[in-house]
């Protein structure tokens, strides 16, 4: 329990990594509460976990719109109060050729992948601030430090996250806050399998590059989450952790 009575809250956090992350954070005892675009499995989750006997709070949110992060602050903070645990992770893919991207097609994908770390942080830091205490975990991806061809602009937004985590740890380490990454590499989430499905070859692929031979699981993606926002990370900070089993250490 060494997140006793502490609230975590997790953008993104109805499914994937993020409810992985909302889970764990759970089971270390903390007030968990979550945003997510999708309401009927963010409400679903948020029952299910109320039948195991965890705090959980739930309310709908779309990280790239600051109005919808303000709302969805309001409503975690009056049922949880401060936040002391901040897990930046929703986000999502893009393949965009860098000529025929359009700006407004840029500015949607930034504010949700990039923009939205800040304005969340921008959101809890005040109380933390005041408190003296607590821990911004911001995810990543291995594509932040390589990628290949056709990931536009979503290397760029990941590479952006570490540059920004870096930041606000000098910042916000006086204050008695941590900020981190993590960076995961290939995690079998939903939307990697229904991709896996789809395209059994890629599955094969992805496995022959794999140093241990398989893929996470979002659970161990989560682990090293919770741990960072413990105590037990308590000289943590500034730090970018990969999570990739190796992968990136691989010469291409």
């Amino acid at each position: 329990m060494k997140l006793k009575d502490r609230h975590v809250y997790v953008t993104g956090g109805a499914d994937g990594i993020g409810a992985a992350i909302v889970l764990d954070a759970a089971e270390a005892g903390s007030k968990v509460s979550f945003c997510d675009l999708n309401v009927e499995k963010g409400k679903a989750y948020e029952a299910e976990l109320k039948s195991q006997g965890h705090r959980a709070f739930f309310h709908e949110g779309n990280v790239g719109k600051t109005e919808s992060m303000q709302i969805v602050f309001a409503a975690i903070t009056k049922e949880f109060g401060d936040v002391y645990g901040l897990v930046n992770n929703a986000g999502r893919n893009a393949y965009n050729d860098p000529v025929e991207m359009t700006e407004a097609e840029w500015e949607d994908f930034m504010n949700v992948d990039f923009k939205s770390v800040w304005t969340n942080s921008k959101l809890v830091l005040p109380a933390m601030r005041k408190n003296k205490f607590g821990s911004i975990v911001n995810i990543s991806s291995i594509h932040a430090r390589m990628s290949y061809m056709n990931y536009f602009p979503y290397a760029a937004a990941k590479a952006g996250i570490i540059g920004l985590t870096r930041n606000l740890s000098l910042d916000e380490a006086k204050h008695g806050i941590r900020v981190n990454s993590v960076l995961p590499g290939f995690t079998l989430t939903p939307m990697v399998e229904d991709y896996f499905v789809k395209n059994p070859e890629k599955r094969a692929e992805a496995l022959s590059v794999q140093p241990m031979g398989r893929m996470a699981q979002p659970s161990e993606i989560a682990k090293v989450v919770t741990f960072l926002l413990t105590d037990d990370a308590s000289f943590v900070n500034g730090a970018d952790w990969i999570i990739d089993g190796g992968l990136s250490q691989r010469f291409a």
